[in-house]
Formats: structure tokens, sequence, C-alpha cells
């Protein structure tokens, strides 16, 4: 297996979800952090066109996007029968969860970037609302959710995606998450993990 490098942030959350799946499936790995985000320097970030975080560099090349990349570690691993990815079960408790921790991740993007230029209204009050809707209908909906999931898998998207975000959401300041108790107990037991514990985040200074 040749080596592989992964490039993101250790502040960003679809990094940490790549980082742990990478951790989970025992896949051997160096991780690149991307010290200046404000950088439009393709170099950077691995050649990626979009400038964005995380790339996989492997014999192939460059590969782009999270999910890209889980799926990329799956196979290299060759645990796939116990991993969940998105749309392998068609449950609709499972999809919708999906979809909603997606968005979750994706609009809180949108409230950094407002916030990061310096003009929170340039972020729409929807965006927040959408995301506090969102997590209402996640925290009611986690125990039928992991119900839902195959039980013998060991890892799923979905569940490390769900993680990241709720643990980021504070870290970045966004908003509190205290009021969603039942995902603070989910994200209180996934964190327990030793993968979980060696992607903490933090802001990178070298």
């Amino acid at each position: 297996m040749s080596a592989l490098e992964l490039i993101g942030r250790s502040s960003s959350h679809f990094t940490r979800v790549a980082r742990i799946f990478a951790h989970e499936l025992g896949v051997a790995h160096t991780f690149r952090p991307v010290l200046d985000l404000t950088s439009s320097d393709r170099a950077v970030y691995a050649d990626n066109p979009a400038l964005k975080v995380p790339v996989l560099v492997d014999e192939h090349g460059s590969l782009f996007g999270t999910e890209n990349i889980c799926r990329a570690l799956v196979r290299r691993s060759g645990a796939g029968s116990r991993v969940v990815m998105r749309g392998d079960v068609q449950d609709r408790e499972i999809v919708n969860a999906e979809e909603l921790t997606l968005h979750v991740m994706t609009a809180e993007v949108t409230l950094i970037m407002a916030k990061w230029a310096g003009d929170e209204r340039l972020a729409p009050p929807k965006v927040a609302r959408s995301i506090e809707n969102s997590l209402d209908y996640l925290d009611a909906h986690i125990e039928s959710l992991q119900v839902a999931l195959p039980a013998e898998r060991t890892l799923s998207f979905v569940e490390v995606a769900l993680f990241c975000v709720v643990r980021h959401l504070p870290f970045r300041e966004v908003m509190s998450v205290a009021s969603w108790s039942r995902l603070a107990a989910f994200c209180d037991r996934f964190g327990e993990r030793a993968a979980a514990k060696t992607t903490e985040y933090r802001f990178d200074t070298a």
C-alpha cells in the first residue's frame, strides 16, 4: 500500500470526518495542514481547483472531497462490509439524517464565512434557523437512526459526520448545542473513540 497524504485543517469538520475514517480503518497516512485558507495558490490544496480541503493524495494523484476520500479509504482498508456510507441503506430514517447532517455542515460554513468577512448580514437569518431546525430533527431521531443502521457496522458516514458537526458548532462559536441533549449524549459516547480523541479540533499553527 502506497503512502497517503491527507491535506486539510485540524479545525475543519469536513477534514475531521476523513481523518476519523482513516484512523478507524487503520489506513496509514500523513496529515499536512493548510495553514492559510486565504491562499489562492492551487498547490496549497494539492491542486484542487476549488481551493478547498480535504484532499487525499495517493499514487493516482489528488482526490477531492470528504465523501470521495472516505470511500477510497474504505476500499483500501478492505472493511467495506462493516462500513455504511451515504446512500448504502435506503431506510428513510437514515437518508433523512444523512441529508440534514450534510446540510448543517455546509450551512455552518456559510455562517463562518460571513463572520470571517466581518459582516454577518451576508448570511440570511434563514441559514441559522435551518441549522436549528435540522438539529431539532436530528436530536429527536438520533436513537431511531442508530436502530435503523445495520447492527453489524463498525462505522457509518452519518454518525461520524454528525459527531463532527455537533462538536464543531461550539468550537467555532457559531452556536451552543447544549439544548440538544440527545445529540450531546451521542457525541459523548462517540467521543470516547480513539479516533475522535486523536482528531480533536484545534487551529493549526505549524
